[in-house]
């Protein structure tokens, strides 16, 4: 167990390693090795073993340089390098060890210590006693962790870290959600959505997971609106001189979910995307035009493919009608999926109406120009009770607009909007359940985090060498 011991079972520990993971040579005096070999061994099975892992999780925890400076990759206040493993290998191996080790699977009677001290700790600030009941209580400075991992999101590791701690730890997702300059944290996870060609899926999934967490915050889906933004350099669609923050998170989460439509089709990455803008719609606020456009846009090809899949069926069903020998295309759960979405996105657009319709002239604006798009939908039984609001504010506007004459310009419209607002009965929209979604982890996270952790390490752990032929915790080509 500890690493006085120089056999695990039948095994030289450096043997045992080599099997376990896959690793062409072993040293002992490594000190990334002469860690990990002390507590990468199966869980506990006495209470001695446990006294040991106590007092060396203890050990670990004060001892990392502080535990934040692990965090850091390099250094609070450092400039974020294009491989932070290469420009800090000993801060990038002990974030790797802590994130294995973060990692373990509980033994049968006593939970990984590790885990729970990565839950519990507070902030230096924080005078408040330890409940009794966590044993691995440490403090570190919270600010230098949330500056430094503001800093790091270009690293798989460091985004894992950031969604561990959020998820894991109600006192740094407390903070972090306190803060008043959250576009430093949230800006570098839209830059991942955003570059997600270039993003291994693994980086995009907890990037959109740790926006889930955070929209299910109502504090953080109203100030995100109040954020303003200037040259997003980044985004190369269009320029965005000046922009929310919450538009531009709109923006990018559409943008995901259309890249998925097209490239990867990821049920999960869809349903996640979906759970965020849903989170967010009650508190829409002053949208941008681009915004609102793209909602309406992302609508319009959810409508495209729901009429070109219908069409395919009803092919189908006639071409099957000549030969009973050929098997029909499942275009039913095909239809059911894209129907869910569309339902999905009518939620949406229908909640930010009945909540905060005042706030957004320019979703008003864009459902308006393409107001035909929901025409096949009024009566259609999956969407007729979802579309009573949004068929009423088209019909209401649609009407004072005809009214104000022909030709009217972009300006006069969006006065006549901002009019008719006021003019609308609120009591006229019928009121659905609040949208909220929140994130939960599977059944068994460890099957996609130790794969995924251990996946890290092989890729990005400084001066260690892997014999691909033996790893099988993942597939090499699995990203």
């Amino acid at each position: 167990m500890g690493s006085n011991s120089s056999r695990i079972g039948d095994l030289p520990k450096n043997e045992y390693l080599k099997k376990l993971s896959g690793a062409e040579s072993v040293s002992e005096n490594d000190p990334f090795w002469n860690q990990l070999l002390s507590f990468s061994f199966p869980a506990p099975t006495s209470s001695t073993e446990l006294k040991l892992l106590e007092e060396a999780t203890i050990s670990v925890c004060r001892s990392l340089a502080g535990l934040w400076t692990v965090f850091t990759l390099g250094g609070v206040g450092s400039k974020a390098t294009a491989s932070p493993e290469l420009s800090s290998p000993l801060a990038n191996q002990s974030l790797l060890l802590l994130l294995v080790l973060a990692n373990l699977t509980d033994a049968s009677d006593a939970p990984n210590p590790y885990r729970q001290a990565i839950m519990s700790f507070k902030n230096t600030q924080d005078s408040s006693p330890f409940p009794s009941s966590i044993p691995h209580a440490f403090q570190i400075n919270f600010n230098s962790l949330y500056t430094a991992l503001c800093e790091q999101q270009t690293s798989d590791q460091a985004t894992l870290l950031l969604y561990t701690l959020l998820h894991q730890n109600s006192n740094i997702r407390t903070y972090m959600l306190a803060r008043t300059d959250m576009e430093n944290l949230v800006l570098p996870i839209l830059e991942i959505l955003y570059h997600v060609e270039e993003r291994n899926s693994h980086h995009v999934y907890m990037a959109l997971i740790i926006l889930l967490i955070l929209t299910e915050d109502d504090g953080f889906n109203r100030s995100i609106h109040e954020v303003i933004l200037k040259n997003i350099t980044w985004y190369s669609e269009r320029v965005l001189t000046e922009i929310s923050l919450g538009s531009l998170l709109i923006l990018v989460v559409i943008r995901t979910i259309q890249y998925n439509m097209t490239r990867t089709r990821d049920k999960y990455l869809h349903t996640n995307c979906l759970a965020a803008l849903a989170n967010m719609s009650a508190q829409f606020r002053s949208l941008h035009q681009y915004a609102a456009q793209r909602i309406i846009s992302l609508f319009s090809l959810l409508s495209k493919k729901h009429n070109k899949v219908l069409e395919q069926a009803t092919q189908s069903l006639r071409g099957s009608l000549s030969s009973n020998d050929v098997p029909l295309p499942d275009y039913a759960q095909d239809l059911n999926v894209i129907e869910e979405v569309i339902r999905m996105m009518l939620e949406i657009i229908n909640s930010c109406l009945t909540n905060s319709l005042h706030h957004n002239p320019n979703l008003v604006y864009a459902l308006l120009y393409k107001r035909d798009l929901f025409e096949q939908f009024r009566t259609h039984p999956s969407f007729q009770d979802i579309m009573q609001n949004i068929d009423l504010v088209i019909t209401f506007f649609s009407s004072r607009l005809l009214q104000a004459g022909a030709e009217l310009s972009v300006e006069r419209v969006l006065e006549i909007i901002k009019q008719g607002v006021i003019a609308l009965p609120k009591d006229r929209l019928k009121k659905f359940p609040e949208l909220k979604f929140k994130y939960v982890e599977e059944e068994q996270p460890e099957e996609f985090f130790i794969p995924y952790v251990w996946s890290l390490v092989y890729n990005s752990a400084v001066g260690l060498y892997w014999n691909p032929q033996d790893i099988q915790l993942f597939t090499m080509d699995s990203d």
